[in-house]
């Protein structure tokens, strides 16, 4: 039925976590989600831990470098990038460690090429989204850089089965025509959505591992992500909007063997609620019709994003939340 690595009544988290210390946030996520950990990022520590950054640090022949806080692409490698793969480094190192003979399915995260277009600067000024051969170029440097990343890790945790989520919050401002120009007065234009298909699937092909697509933001477009090619969705299911149009779009990948992400617990607050994580999605389930017992299978459950704002503490019970909430779901059929 389904396309996805991971067994029933799973959770995970999106990727980001508080603070800056990457061995002890290895231990919290293998510990608080063993099911479907995942690399901690921890953009707390500074330029380099941001998700662009970070992103940026995995092109191959694309240097980069930060100007008045802003990443732009560069003549040639300098100490910004170097500083950007020591910490994914360290990272790499950290998580090694931590995963030690673990044998079930593990989440890698980037940026996906989209996002990066349109946060990243030209070296002339401007965004690269605005210059075709500039994101063609970007798109071929990510999909290198993310087979050799996942190769990494594969030779790293033998025994782990890697998925990757791509990030990509800013594909409906991308195809929209709503990112800004340098001057701030006018915006680019639109994607062409086939051409955002394209790239996404190149992306996807390239890495030769399941992949899920992530967008945090308004009204994702589910088809377009299924069509490119990803095993799975996530999204914040408060932001996918409620029109019979968006609920229609959610079930046909459902019924297509999609897997869906869903993002239920709050990134942010005092006190997350299973129970109300659960019936969110259980609420959602029957409204699309589908048996009961295939949502334990077929959706994972998650924070709505990031969990980079919480304290530590509201981090770890919001990842043991979705855990629990994962549990409620596997009782729909009972």
């Amino acid at each position: 039925m389904t396309r996805v690595p991971w067994g029933r009544a799973t959770a995970t988290g999106i990727g980001s976590l508080p603070g800056s210390d990457i061995v002890e946030a290895c231990r919290v996520v293998f510990g608080e989600l063993p099911g479907l950990p995942h690399i901690p990022e921890l953009p707390d520590r500074g330029p380099g831990a941001d998700m662009i950054g970070r992103g940026a640090g995995l092109l191959t022949s694309l240097p980069v470098e930060l100007y008045i806080g802003q990443w732009k692409l560069a003549a040639r490698p300098g100490r910004d990038l170097r500083r950007t793969r020591d910490l994914m480094e360290r990272d790499l190192d950290a998580l090694t460690e931590a995963g030690q003979g673990y044998q079930g399915p593990l989440k890698l995260q980037a940026v996906g090429p989209w996002t990066l277009a349109a946060s990243i600067d030209l070296p002339i000024g401007g965004r690269v989204l605005r210059d075709h051969g500039a994101v063609a170029d970007l798109v071929a440097s990510l999909a290198d850089g993310l087979r050799a990343h996942v190769a990494d890790v594969a030779r790293r945790l033998p025994e782990a089965t890697l998925v990757l989520q791509l990030d990509e919050p800013s594909i409906p401002t991308v195809l929209a025509g709503r990112v800004p120009t340098e001057s701030g007065l006018r915006t680019l234009r639109p994607a062409d959505a086939s051409t955002v298909e394209s790239a996404l699937k190149d992306v996807i092909d390239a890495v030769a591992v399941p992949v899920i697509v992530h967008c945090c933001a308004d009204e994702p477009p589910l088809r377009l992500f299924r069509d490119a090619g990803a095993a799975a969705v996530s999204v914040d299911l408060n932001r996918l909007g409620s029109t019979t149009a968006a609920l229609d779009e959610l079930g046909e990948l459902i019924d297509a063997g999609v897997g869906l992400l869903a993002g239920v617990v709050p990134s942010t607050g005092t006190r997350p609620s299973a129970v109300a994580a659960a019936d969110t999605i259980s609420d959602l389930w029957r409204r699309l019709s589908f048996p009961a017992e295939r949502a334990a299978d077929q959706v994972v459950v998650t924070p709505t994003c990031g969990l980079a704002g919480a304290t530590p503490a509201y981090a770890r019970a919001a990842l043991a939340t979705c855990v629990e909430a994962a549990r409620r779901l596997d009782d729909l059929d009972e």
